[in-house]
């Protein structure tokens, strides 16, 4: 876990000298934090991407039959049209009782360090197995998604051609793994990437302002590379805590996963690509405004009081990280057999 002191950023006055600096030098510090997405689908460990590999994710990222009420799918929370998430405060999940956090977009979360606010998953096909298992999002178990899917030939025959060197290749896992496959496909190129790769009209007087600001006061130092975010774990309220209505005192954040008071209300730096479009915001969705959020970031991380200008710059600035998101035709999937287990809404209470 590493501590996010303010970066001073000494060279500042040199190298931007607010609106003195050339584009060209604006970008080249820039890149020193940023860096624009890739042009091609990424790898992921352990797990080669293939066509069919993820056409089989696709089917499954859309399939609410991989809950045991059949309600709820992967796409429930993490709805492509609304920015790769719910935007609510916290998720209802299976006999709709209400999660503890605030969906996290799967837009680009390929480049996240790890899933999930507390990085609990390490990658995307485990933070799949994650809401298909947990009692208050999907309520399933292993054994019967697999009998789900194996009820259905035409999932059999995808599996087998997305798997083909197995020999029963309809398991969990691979389900995970097609999932994965294709949610690394769900990158969303933004005029910040433009501007990253050379072109100066990209963005405009006010978002560079904004981009300026983000660097000078200190927000790159939990909020850079691919995703603007989503590298490393950092206190929430380093300097100053939030009051419990935005910090709430009984999740205590990574604590859970590692046992380690150092890792006491911290959290995952949340990446910034299509934050404009993904409230409300931090862990506990509680503030639906993005300046606000802004200026809570800047006060709780920075020990900064920005103004509504400053603020409204920065905004600016996060509003060029608004993407292009991959056009996705909706499955259609496999009829239910004789075989197909029932759909529950029962609510098991642990």
């Amino acid at each position: 876990m590493k501590l996010a002191p303010r970066i001073v950023l000494l060279t500042s006055a040199a190298v931007l000298g607010a609106s003195a600096a050339s584009a060209n030098e604006l970008r080249d510090y820039a890149l020193e934090f940023f860096k624009p997405l890739p042009s091609t689908v990424p790898a992921v460990a352990d797990n080669p991407i293939t066509k069919d590999k993820i056409d089989l994710g696709k089917a499954l990222f859309f399939d609410p039959r991989l809950s045991a009420s059949g309600v709820f799918s992967c796409y429930s929370c993490h709805n492509l049209t609304t920015g790769g998430d719910d935007n609510m405060e916290t998720s209802v999940g299976h006999g709709w009782q209400k999660g503890p956090r605030n969906s996290p977009t799967v837009l680009n979360a390929v480049f996240n360090v790890a899933q999930f606010w507390d990085g609990r998953a390490d990658d995307l096909k485990a933070q799949a197995k994650g809401p298909i298992q947990a009692g208050v999002e999907m309520a399933n178990t292993p054994e019967n998604v697999v009998a789900t899917l194996s009820s259905m030939g035409q999932y059999v025959e995808w599996f087998e051609t997305s798997f083909p060197d197995e020999a029963e290749p309809v398991t969990f896992d691979n389900m995970a793994k097609a999932i994965e496959a294709f949610e690394a496909t769900l990158l969303t190129p933004a005029p910040f990437d433009s501007w990253l790769n050379g072109d100066d009209n990209a963005l405009s007087e006010e978002e560079l302002a904004g981009l300026e600001l983000f660097m000078d006061k200190g927000c790159i130092a939990c909020h850079a590379g691919v995703n603007i975010g989503g590298e490393d774990y950092y206190p929430f309220g380093l300097i100053e805590k939030p009051g419990s209505d935005i910090l709430p005192e009984g999740d205590r954040g990574r604590f859970a996963v590692t046992d380690t008071v150092d890792d006491e209300y911290v959290f995952r730096a949340g990446p910034l690509r299509n934050i404009a479009m993904t409230a409300p915001y931090f862990h506990s969705g509680k503030v639906w405004d993005l300046k606000v959020a802004v200026q809570i970031m800047a006060e709780s991380q920075l020990g900064e009081e920005l103004s509504d200008e400053e603020a409204g710059k920065i905004v600016a600035f996060l509003g060029s990280l608004t993407g292009e998101v991959p056009t996705i035709t909706t499955p259609v999937l496999p009829a239910e057999t004789a075989m197909t287990p029932r759909p529950t809404a029962e609510v098991i209470v642990e």
